[in-house]
């Protein structure tokens, strides 16, 4: 075969797989999202509105304004906004989210599979952290002002190790980045990480730590 001919086919097979590995660009200024048609051909993405009918709105959201509702087992909520729901982020490869934790909320432990995110802690004091492919853990106690960033792909998760209610936001490169969620069961196979993850919490926020207690299945 030309030598040429196999340099050039090596090439376009990996400007495709980078190409598949990251949203696409945009070919445009901005492409909001046509959220009044019914989807007919089904893309990676959304269909655009018309450009004449672009208008600021567009691109302003209060989606991510109030709290979420805390009042679950857990003691946390996450609203995350994609393309779908905020129209201008259409084809700008990001979307973004609210964490709210009550007094000892949890986020288990879950992954993006399509994004990088970064996660700022608005309010309070969180501890966060993620866990790589060797199975190690990296965690740290964010304060007021801080920034944790969790990989893509990578299981990571987030505790309120404060005395008061936690907000953070966070900012995803893909405006569709997915959550696979881990049931206990599959994450309770590994009792000595879970129990690190545990103790570390209790070393920061002391004994008040009952329901944490129920999360951690005996």
């Amino acid at each position: 075969m030309n030598p040429t001919l196999v340099f050039f086919i090596i090439i376009l097979c990996s400007t495709s797989i980078s190409i598949c590995l990251a949203d696409n660009d945009n070919l445009q200024d901005a492409c909001p999202t046509n959220t009044t048609v019914t989807r007919m051909v089904f893309i990676n993405g959304f269909p655009c509105k018309n450009p004449s009918s672009i208008s600021s709105a567009d691109f302003m959201t209060s989606n991510l304004k109030h709290a979420g509702d805390t009042d679950n087992f857990l003691h946390s909520s996450v609203n995350i906004v994609t393309a779908a729901d905020f129209p201008g982020l259409n084809t700008l490869g990001l979307s973004i989210a609210r964490t709210d934790h009550d007094l000892d909320g949890m986020v288990m432990p879950h992954s993006h599979p399509r994004a990088t995110e970064l996660f700022f802690v608005r309010k309070g004091i969180v501890l966060a952290g993620f866990i790589d492919t060797n199975n190690t853990l990296f965690e740290s106690l964010i304060n007021e002002g801080d920034v944790f960033l969790f990989p893509r792909g990578l299981l990571h998760f987030c505790m309120n190790a404060g005395y008061e209610p936690a907000i953070a936001f966070s900012v995803m490169n893909s405006q569709n980045p997915g959550v696979v969620s881990i049931g206990g069961a599959v994450f309770e196979t590994d009792k000595l990480l879970i129990d690190k993850i545990i103790r570390r919490l209790i070393s920061v926020r002391g004994t008040n730590m009952a329901n944490f207690s129920k999360i951690h299945i005996q």
